[in-house]
């Protein structure tokens, strides 16, 4: 790929990235949005987060691997733990990433 080649797929990335934002405002404009719809809307960002870290954590090296070999599901399931109880985010993160690198470092 050219160098103008990838500054058109940029530009054209950024051009539908926003009609698409520009086009809910504009068809929008000072409507509200009935309250079924607000209700759906709020799971977007859990949704797309989970379609992030799942695969992460269920396959690291390409298949699915459900084991205690498996250092990124089980630092996932104690970030877990720590955001269910604790419910900070930043301190979920940081447990974390604190667990799988110490299972990391002091395990094979």
């Amino acid at each position: 790929m050219s160098t103008a080649d990838f500054w058109l797929v940029i530009l054209g990335m950024m051009l539908v990235t926003y009609s698409a934002r520009l086009s809910a405002i504009v068809l929008l404009g000072d409507r509200s949005l009935p309250a079924g719809a607000l209700r759906v809307l709020r799971y977007v960002p859990p949704a797309a987060l989970a379609a992030i870290i799942f695969p992460a954590l269920l396959m690291p090296e390409g298949t699915i691997a459900i084991s205690l070999s498996n250092y990124r599901l089980l630092a996932g399931l104690a970030a877990a733990l720590v955001a269910w109880r604790t419910r900070q985010t930043l301190l979920a993160i940081m447990a974390g990433m604190a667990l799988l690198w110490a299972m990391q470092a002091a395990l094979p």
